[in-house]
């Protein structure tokens, strides 16, 4: 797991982490039913008070990113939560409306845009 703290960035260093994590989830980075570094080691890693690491893996926790499992720590939940299927799907809406907008400005069809998706769809 790969956490860098910024200075210069408007997100508390709580929000940074949570969202790093989360991005790291999202991505496969850090995969399901992986065991995360306990909050006093993460603190210490990143350089963080652990009331700092607290928060942000609540807030996962919250937002069902990870579960606390006694005796084993946090854990990333499984890709078939319902949660995390959103959060791929608004993901995936995200990215084809771009695609959808830039295939519109250089005046692509509805047909060559899918024979574009299809072909990368197989690669």
């Amino acid at each position: 797991m790969n956490i860098l703290i910024s200075n210069q960035s408007e997100l508390p260093i709580y929000a940074q982490i949570k969202e790093q994590i989360k991005e790291q989830i999202l991505n496969g980075q850090i995969e399901e039913g992986k065991v995360l570094p306990s909050i006093r080691k993460l603190a210490k890693e990143i350089g963080v008070s652990v009331i700092t690491t607290t928060r942000a893996y609540n807030d996962l926790e919250e937002e069902g990113y990870i579960t606390s499992i006694q005796g084993k720590g946090s854990v990333v939940l499984s890709k078939n939560n319902e949660f995390l299927k959103e959060q791929y799907l608004i993901r995936i809406e995200g990215g084809m409306t771009t695609a959808v907008e830039t295939a519109k400005r250089i005046n692509m069809s509805e047909e060559e845009l899918g024979r574009l998706l299809q072909r990368i769809w197989n690669e």
